[in-house]
């Protein structure tokens, strides 16, 4: 099947700049610009499509230059050049960016702009460390990072295959974040922090990934790479640190072994051995594009099977590409030791997982194999996973499942066979897995749905496979104790039933019971979830509790504590067979806004007395951001042990409210609004104010009204966060108010299909929310705009269609605006286009661009693999505009995804949205020619902050994974534990939302 966005052809679109420095010319941002009229006394736009105007091009620049500043002193008045971002400024970094032209043109501006300083200096601000404990809870990594990554990063090559981006050059997956350094602290017996201790041995400029722990904390395992010539990095090498002298090196003394980190990387089996994912030493040139095809490209489905699939982006379209995804994902693992002792461990393979067993005996090995699918990503390649025993000798193959092109695209599908492999964390080697008795189509009516087994490492001959628990609803996962006690947990998102049941995994004779039925719409009711407790083998499970004279089962169950006011977190002692509870903690309610964060005292085997308790927790406020706190039970002391200076002190003093109102319909909304500091609506008057929000479902009008989230929680600002425009100022004057996240629910009670009343719904959600700003008088009627990323851009453009009398212009970014685009569905809808006709095309804005009178803004990324948000559909939805005569303007990100990493590119991006506020919002004119203000010098080279989630999933480092559907197979223990309540040694302090 060949890629819709492959076939369209963009040259037509194509507009190219030219950047002068040394030796170089670059791409820019590519802008269109349409109105129902064009600003007089300016010519129109053209595409470049010839060398002819490349030439012509280069010469105007070049003529332009004698006129300029020297481009060294734009970066250092930009403070890029090794400023306060900790950007290393080079002549390949300083060639991505664009000259602004010397000339005011404000619809066809050449190269990456800036924003104002009062934005730009909260971007720029340098982030918060990463933490993380040792597994003794006496010592804190503080993990450092830079600011945003220049665009010259994202510009290196990558591969596209099999659903995934490959840095070819290192190995790894591609546009991957890291850290700068490696600090430590000691926790010292009362709480605070000793001095901090540098890792150091490693090369200046080194990128680290990858950081971990030994079992015993007595070392760190990471990985390094270093900046070579021409923007490229080095392929990784696996270094470890002594944590008492901070002493950091080469794990592996020879200098051709690397590490091959496209799926796994490493794993300490012991205290001094680790499993290395490497590049085989046998491995030649990569394979070569044949100048001729062998033949046509061709897929049948002569077999008459149903096979669905979402769209999928980046997938493999040829046997050359198969072979490009083999050589690159291909890994030879290797027993490294602490000692330098190396030593092949199997054949080499196309491995994905690596998981010792808790008494580190054994391994599950993961890996995929031909053949591979060109319509769905590696997730669902054929899989194989072996036993073997640590010391490298093969045991047997537990399971290989065929290739999965036929998962139902419903929600709650599955893929057939063995799936979520796992070690059982209470037992020294037994698995347990689930199979699924509705051949995985959650369409399928069946009783039991899901089975759970069990069955040790190596099974003695003859002996059958235990069923652990049947189950009517679909797996979602398991928190282990013992033999006495584990949590089921099972879920159906139609109903958005979710129970959790009570077994005795080693005692046949107990029957399961359920512990809690409810919806998980329903916060209100979410009685929290059981704190995990670190056994001796680095497994998790859940801490049991004892209370001074007392034989009962207690767990701690950390929640958080939805209410009508506001999230109130909490932590009750509960008793598992009564149920009766006991909350033993609660967040300050009037000020503050506190978390359970961790257990820190389970550094003892057995059950813990509650006296003994020691909890780390997190405390903020509105306007005092997040530090953590070390609670000790026994004393009733809580002792602060980060003191994390405020990101953005010019805006300490924002105001910030969560408000309640009503729709039409009787649903209860909420949404927060912040104020800038010291503005009075009474003595300053209504301001322009932009709404941002995202559309979310629900079956129920009860679960939608609820309130979620705290009015007391930090308002953390990302680098593309509305937020950022409370900063916003004229003179003495503040510009903007925003409210943030208003609830859009799309409600589908019964058996009515939620977006059946889509539009209605979405209508209704923002009349009531432009109503209430406007009671309030914070928010001139006339001047209120409405934005949102990625399904927020679609809700963007369909209220612009179906409610231009709501707002004055709109931002949407990366969105998909024609639901034929997605024709086997999309977001939560799982019904195709042929069995929802009428829903598909209502729902489309594309198919209301006759409507849109109102100015849009649409912004994307060029390389956008999120499936369902081509690039493609921003570039046909503006042209339908522009067939229209609607104001609009469209700006595409080189190099850019769903999210926006580069600092040019955000800058931009931020620039673009000012620019389109101030214009169409601040000034309400339809006028493109309005004073252009904004700055226009070049953006040097500089970096995007990441999501916090990439991050944590890759120990700095972050990757864009979005189309690599594991399907919940295998996922080793210390990956399953941040889909289950919070245990993880490893802390991200929150730095915002986008």
């Amino acid at each position: 099947m060949m890629r819709l966005h492959k076939v369209y052809h963009r040259l037509s679109l194509l507009s190219i700049s030219i950047s002068i420095s040394p030796l170089s010319l670059s791409l820019k941002p590519t802008t269109h610009f349409s109105s129902a009229s064009a600003p007089a006394g300016r010519r129109p736009r053209r595409s470049f499509a010839s060398l002819r105007s490349v030439r012509n091009a280069t010469t105007m620049a070049t003529t332009r230059l004698r006129n300029l500043v020297p481009l060294n002193a734009i970066l250092a008045e930009d403070g890029t050049g090794g400023g306060s971002n900790g950007s290393v400024s080079s002549s390949s970094s300083t060639s991505a960016a664009a000259l602004a032209e010397d000339e005011d043109d404000s619809t066809t501006e050449v190269g990456y702009r800036l924003p104002p300083p009062e934005i730009r200096d909260i971007v720029d601000a340098p982030p918060l460390p990463a933490l993380s404990f040792s597994p003794q809870r006496d010592k804190i990594l503080f993990l450092k990072r830079r600011a945003l990554p220049p665009l010259a990063e994202l510009a290196r090559p990558e591969e596209k295959l099999a659903g995934i981006r490959i840095d070819g050059k290192c190995h790894t997956r591609s546009r991957m974040s890291f850290y700068t350094g490696i600090g430590i602290h000691q926790l010292l017996p009362d709480g605070t922090l000793g001095p901090e201790k540098e890792i150091h041995g490693f090369p200046d400029g080194a990128k680290i990934n990858f950081v971990t722990w030994s079992p015993d904390g007595r070392h760190l395992s990471f990985s390094v790479r270093v900046d070579e010539e021409e923007n490229s990095s080095s392929k990784l090498a696996v270094w470890v640190a002594d944590i008492e002298t901070g002493e950091a090196r080469p794990l592996i003394q020879n200098p051709e072994i690397y590490l091959n980190a496209v799926f796994d990387n490493f794993v300490w089996l012991d205290n001094s051995t680790l499993l290395v994912s490497t590049i085989p030493l046998s491995r030649r040139d990569p394979p070569k594009k044949p100048v001729v095809p062998f033949g046509p490209k061709i897929q049948s489905n002569e077999q008459k099977n149903i096979i669905q699939v979402r769209t999928f982006q980046d997938l493999l379209k040829d046997e050359y590409d198969a072979d490009l995804f083999d050589y690159y994902a291909t890994s030879q693992l290797v027993l490294a030791s602490l000692d330098g002792a190396v030593k092949e461990f199997g054949p080499p393979a196309v491995y994905t997982s690596m998981d010792p067993s808790p008494d580190q005996k054994y391994v599950l090995i993961s890996s995929i194999h031909r053949p591979y699918s060109f319509i769905v990503p590696c997730g669902r390649f054929p899989r194989k996973v072996d036993l073997w025993t640590a010391d490298g000798r093969f045991v047997r193959e537990v399971c290989d499942l065929p290739l999965a092109e036929d998962i139902p695209i419903a929600t709650n599908s599955v893929r057939k066979g063995m799936r979520s492999l796992n070690w059982r964390a209470d037992k020294p080697s037994t698995l347990y897995w689930v199979e699924t008795q509705d051949g995985g189509d959650a369409k399928v009516e069946a009783s039991p749905r899901d089975i759970i087994y069990t069955q040790p490492a190596e099974p003695l001959d003859g002996e059958e496979l235990e069923i652990l628990h049947k189950l009517d609803l679909r797996y979602g996962g398991i928190s282990w104790c013992d033999d006495s006690l584990a949590l089921v947990y099972e879920s159906w998102y139609k109903t958005r039933k979710i129970r959790t049941w009570v077994i005795s995994p080693g005692s046949k004779d107990v029957s399961p019971r359920i512990l809690f039925d409810r919806s998980s719409e329903d916060v209100y009711s979410d009685p929290g979830s059981p704190m995990l407790r670190r056994t001796p083998a680095g497994t998790y499970v859940i801490a049991k509790i004892k209370k001074e004279n007392d034989e009962g089962t207690y767990v701690l169950l950390n929640g958080s504590g939805a209410t009508p006011e506001g999230n109130i977190p909490f932590l009750d002692l509960f008793e598992i067979s009564t149920g009766n509870k006991e909350r033993i903690w609660k967040s300050d309610k009037e000020k503050y806004y506190e978390t359970v964060v961790a257990l820190m005292s389970d550094e003892k085997e057995g059950d813990l007395h509650i006296d003994q308790l020691k909890i780390l927790t997190s405390k903020e406020s509105k306007t005092e951001n997040t530090q953590y706190y070390l609670l000790s039970w026994h004393e009733k002391k809580a002792c602060q042990i980060t003191n994390f200076p405020h990101p953005y002190p010019q805006l300490e003093s924002l105001q910030k409210e969560m408000i309640r109102y009503q729709r039409k319909d009787g649903v209860q909304l909420t949404a927060t609004l912040y104020l800038p500091p010291g503005y009075d609506p009474s003595t300053d008057g209504p301001l322009p104010c932009l709404i941002w929000s995202y559309p979310g479902e629900f079956k129920s009008k009860d679960a939608a009204g609820q309130v979620r989230g705290s009015p007391n929680e930090f308002a953390g600002i990302g680098s593309t966060s509305a937020l950022l425009w409370l900063a916003r100022r004229q003179g003495s004057l503040c510009l903007f108010a925003i409210l943030s996240g208003p609830t859009i629910p799309i409600i589908g009670e019964g058996d009515e299909e939620a977006n059946d009343r889509y539009v209605e719904q979405l209508v209704a959600s923002a009349e009531a929310a432009v109503e209430e700003v406007i009671r309030r008088g914070v928010a001139d009627p006339n001047k209120i705009a409405v934005g949102g990323h990625s399904y927020g851009a679609f809700m963007t453009a369909n209220l612009l269609a179906h409610a231009p009398h709501l707002f004055c212009c709109g931002i949407a970014r990366s969105g998909a605006y024609n639901r034929t685009l997605t024709p086997f569905g999309f977001q939560n809808e799982d019904r195709t286009l042929w069995e929802a006709t009428t829903t598909y095309v209502e729902m489309s804005p594309f198919m209301s661009a006759n409507k849109i009178k109102k100015p849009i803004l649409l912004i994307h990324g060029e390389e956008d693999n999120n499936p369902g948000t081509l690039t493609m559909q921003s570039d046909r939805f503006f042209n339908a505009l522009k067939g229209h005569g609607a104001l609009c303007r469209l700006v595409i990100l080189p190099f850019e995804s769903h999210g926006y990493a580069a600092r040019e590119s955000i800058m931009h991006v931020l620039w673009e949205t000012d620019r389109w506020l101030r214009r169409f919002c601040v000034s309400n004119a339809t006028d493109v020619n309005a004073d252009d203000d904004g700055s226009k010098e070049n953006v040097g080279p500089g970096a995007a902050d990441f999501e916090t989630k990439a991050v944590a999933a890759s120990g700095g480092g972050g990757t864009e994974r979005s189309n690599f559907e594991d399907e919940g197979f295998h996922s080793r223990q210390r990956t399953a534990r941040s889909k289950l309540p919070l245990s993880s040694s490893d802390l991200l302090p929150r730095e915002g939302v986008c």
